[in-house]
Order: structure tokens, then C-alpha cells, then sequence
């Protein structure tokens, strides 16, 4: 089923569009300890089929955290719809970012001095009984704009290796993206079939703990980790048990409204794989596969697609010299 020549390799990035970029900026190097790399805006016929927003003129703002990157996005002149205020756990268009912390207590603390939004009640430890996840500590919070974050702390039986390496820092990554979903087989088809991305573990969380988590009254979510081939940075599915399902996401939703979130995902051959996924009915937002030429951008050649769900995927493939320039 799997064509192993075409597939994700890594994700690069993850895009957040915001409302205000220095406000956000400024949440994130001061709360979670992201660093500044980049500054630039864009605008002109690539970026607005890009994104599929017409006349999109958008600063973007890449920071970093230990490796991992992530980019504002501030439409300068379009409105974006806000997120709605009543945005649950199990909405389809629930997406965090989980933030690994060397001490979660510390990090609660530190952040509670900033304008965050709990989820949850307070850092919640996984049970015994789920032997899967048992022993990670979690605590689940809304960003300034009502993006959805997670602080995350592994034991050391749990967790990439470099998350147990010694640091004085508090904030150290992004382990993954989590994505809510509808149904897990549908999504792994989209995931592991047709992108060729790799299922790397997974749990059932449910009871009182999961229900101080997500701040859900019947909170069973089965959770399915996703890995590309290059490992580092990526995303879990979402699946939560419980009826009625969470809202899905509206169609008229756009990349301006700051609800977005779209994960960039680096692909070895990107025409075989939008040939691939066009023939698998899956929905484009860009009307073509846009190819850059100026130095400001970090791909030569992107299209953003939609998962089963409507969540934002953008398929790139990586400038020769993006790692050289950014990573010295």
C-alpha cells in the first residue's frame, strides 16, 4: 500500500496564525523561552495561492525552541475570525503544540505570572494503569490569541532520548503537534498510507485525570503518535470516544482566521505526492503547486493541503541551503 519512495521526511515547522505578532512574540520568548530567528513579510500572487487568501500581505515571524521551529503568521490586511470563545478538547479543530519542560512544576509556575487561559486544573500526572503514558505529567493551557498549548514532562522511561539529556533550561521543544480527529483509521490513511509517515506508539487515556486535563466531563481520547521517516518533531491523532463527537470545522474557515494552524511537512518528491493525494480526493487550498524563487522564502516549492478533518497541511520541499543558513 505504501509507495516508501515518496513520503514526509520531516516537519520543518509549525504555523500559528495570530492576531497581533509582536504580542505574540512576546508571549512566547518570555513565557515559554523561544528565540527570535526570523522576521520577514510577504505578500504577492505565491502567498495568496499559497494560502488561498486572496491579496494576502503577511508578516511572519519564525522562532525557535531547542530544535524545533514554529512561525506567526499575521495577516496585515485581512481580519481573520477569532477563535471561538466556547473551543473544546474534543472540536475537530482542536491543535496544540506540546512543550517539553525538565521540570513541570517550575514551568507551571514560571508561566502563571503570564495571560494564559488553563484548560486544565493544574499539571496532571498519567495513572499507573495506562501503561503507555503512565508517569507523564501534562498541564494544557490557551495562548493569548486561544491557540491551544501543553507543557509536557516525560519520566525517564518515556520520550525521545533528548528529552533526558541534562539542561538548565525549563522549556526545551516541541515534542509534537496533537490534532483532534473524527475517526483514527480515515486519518491514518491520510497520515501513514498516503504520506508515509510512521505510527510511533499510542495510549487510551480516559478517567478523572484525563477529565482535569482537557476540562472535558467525559474525557476518552485514543491517542495515536505519528513520526515522519527523519523522526524528531510530530503529531498525534486526536481520537476522542466520547458522543456526540466534537464540532467539525467550519468550511468557510480560511488561513487568515486565527484558528489556523498548519504543520509544514518536508517531502522528497512533492509532484508524485500531490499527483498521489489528488487521486485519493483529498481537498487543496492552493489552487497549484507554488514555486518561489526569492531568498525570503524557506521553500522553493509548496502546496497546502486539508487532512481528512480540515486541518492544515503544507507540503514543501526544503531549500538546499535552508539547513546550512538556519542551523549553522
Amino acid at each position: 500500500m505504501n509507495n516508501p519512495s515518496i513520503q514526509v521526511q520531516k516537519i520543518r515547522a509549525i504555523g500559528l496564525t495570530v492576531t497581533d505578532a509582536d504580542r505574540s512574540k512576546d508571549f512566547y520568548t518570555k513565557a515559554l523561552s523561544f528565540e527570535p530567528v526570523s522576521d520577514i513579510t510577504v505578500e504577492g500572487q505565491n502567498y495568496s495561492d499559497l494560502e488561498g487568501v486572496d491579496g494576502a500581505k503577511i508578516r511572519i515571524v519564525t522562532l525557535q525552541l531547542g530544535n524545533e521551529l514554529i512561525e506567526l503568521m499575521e495577516y496585515l490586511n485581512v481580519e481573520g475570525k477569532p477563535i471561538p470563545k466556547d473551543s473544546q478538547s474534543n472540536d475537530l479543530w482542536f491543535q496544540h503544540l506540546a512543550i517539553v519542560v525538565s521540570d513541570i512544576d517550575r514551568a507551571y509556575a514560571h508561566l502563571c505570572s503570564f495571560p494564559i487561559d488553563p484548560i486544565s486544573t493544574q499539571p496532571q500526572t498519567i495513572p499507573p494503569e495506562n501503561k503507555e503514558a503512565a508517569g507523564v505529567r501534562a498541564f494544557k493551557f490557551k495562548d493569548i490569541d486561544g491557540h491551544n498549548l501543553e507543557l509536557i514532562w516525560f519520566p525517564p522511561d518515556k520520550g525521545q532520548e533528548k528529552w533526558h539529556q541534562k539542561s538548565d533550561r525549563s522549556f526545551l521543544g516541541i515534542e509534537h503537534s496533537a490534532i483532534a480527529i473524527s475517526n483514527t483509521e480515515q486519518s491514518l490513511q491520510f497520515y501513514r498510507d498516503l504520506l508515509g509517515m510512521q505510527v510511533d506508539g499510542g495510549s487510551l487515556n480516559q478517567g478523572e485525570t484525563q477529565v482535569h486535563l482537557d476540562n472535558l466531563p467525559e474525557a476518552k481520547v485514543k491517542i495515536t503518535a505519528l513520526r515522519p521517516i527523519q523522526g524528531g518533531l510530530g503529531i498525534e491523532l486526536l481520537d476522542y470516544l466520547v458522543t456526540p463527537k466534537g464540532r467539525p470545522i467550519p468550511r468557510d474557515w480560511k488561513s487568515c482566521d486565527i484558528a489556523n494552524m498548519q504543520v509544514e511537512l518536508i517531502v522528497n518528491d512533492l509532484e508524485q505526492l500531490l499527483e498521489k493525494l489528488r487521486q485519493n480526493g483529498v481537498e487543496f487550498v492552493s489552487p497549484r503547486l507554488v514555486h518561489f524563487s526569492d531568498n525570503a522564502s524557506s521553500y522553493r516549492q509548496s502546496c497546502l493541503v486539508k487532512d481528512p478533518n480540515g486541518h492544515g497541511i503544507l507540503l514543501t520541499s526544503e531549500l538546499a541551503n535552508y539547513s546550512a543558513s538556519n542551523h549553522g
